[in-house]
């Protein structure tokens, strides 16, 4: 099966500039794709790229079966799915009224509006004009406009900007939902403990160019960094700040009712035996890196002169 995007070498220069340097990508049907980077780190860029927005200056792109720049386009803009940073709408129209343009313009029929409105929670909004529409709102007619048509990817450049706890839970059950009926999804998020659950891979950019890419298990097994068990029980009187031997193991946080030790892979399993044969220690939790650890990680020592494109 071909992949949904298949970039090889991609590469954009702006004068000076290399927005984005030998970005080698696939992404195939039905994945959860999270783009991480700093500002600057070549996000935006590779998603114009992907839009057709930008045509690369060297290297190979192919969007859904064809380049997105080219003759394609057209066919690419009826199965693709957006919403920006920043939406921005008529605001003397109408929820309904903005859904309903937008739908013309896809050559999607009409009888979705209603339901899009209803699945992103703005059924009873509808007839309100987009004036009267606080930021969440917008956000997630934004969301509506991104699915009309039962798009085939779907491209989120900051996706819960405005949206609530319970919004935002909504909105990833709504990507999730998206996966299961064999739509690609392609996000950019500053919010990563959020995005964890509901990702089949990330890709971290920095400088334009590819850092890490990778399941988050790839991912930890490449970063190896240490992860964190916390222990909790009763042990008056014991000094847990002695007795690791181990360079691997280091006690972080210590009282007389928990313990946490910052642990390397490979002690992960010394370091669980002592726990479990000790007297008093009622409850062990294992917490491997989070993507924010392995974000940090992976982004530390890339050259932010390199870029100059927004997130």
């Amino acid at each position: 099966m071909n992949p949904v995007i298949d970039c090889r070498g991609l590469t954009l220069r702006h004068g000076p500039l290399t927005r984005l340097d030998g970005l080698d990508l696939q992404v195939q049907e039905g994945e959860v794709l999270a783009l991480l980077g700093h500002n600057g780190a070549g996000k935006t860029t590779t998603m114009k790229l992907f839009l057709g927005l930008l045509s690369p200056s060297a290297g190979t792109l192919s969007v859904l079966g064809g380049a997105p720049d080219g003759p394609h386009a057209e066919t690419l803009r009826r199965r693709l799915g957006y919403l920006p940073e920043n939406v921005s709408f008529y605001e003397q129209l109408t929820g309904r009224e903005v859904l309903t343009y937008f739908a013309r313009l896809k050559r999607v029929g009409r009888r979705q509006v209603d339901a899009l409105l209803a699945r992103v929670g703005l059924g009873e909004a509808a007839r309100r004009r987009v004036r009267t529409y606080s930021k969440g709102m917008r956000q997630r007619l934004g969301l509506a406009q991104a699915l009309l048509g039962e798009p085939r990817l779907l491209l989120l450049d900051e996706p819960t900007t405005g949206l609530d706890p319970a919004a935002t839970r909504d909105f990833y059950e709504t990507v999730s939902e998206l996966r299961e009926g064999g739509c690609t999804v392609l996000l950019s998020s500053h919010v990563l403990p959020g995005v964890e659950p509901y990702i089949d891979r990330a890709l971290i950019l920095g400088a334009g160019r590819r850092l890490a890419l990778g399941s988050l298990d790839e991912l930890r097994h490449e970063a190896a960094l240490p992860l964190t068990i916390r222990a909790r029980g009763r042990w008056p009187g014991v000094d847990w700040s002695r007795g690791w031997d181990d360079a691997d193991v280091t006690p972080r946080h210590l009282n007389g009712r928990a313990l946490e030790l910052g642990v390397h892979p490979a002690a992960k399993m010394t370091a669980l035996r002592r726990l479990s044969a000790t007297p008093g220690v009622e409850d062990i939790e294992v917490l491997p890196p989070t993507l924010e650890h392995l974000y940090a990680h992976f982004s530390t020592g890339a050259s932010p002169q390199a870029s100059g494109d927004a997130p």
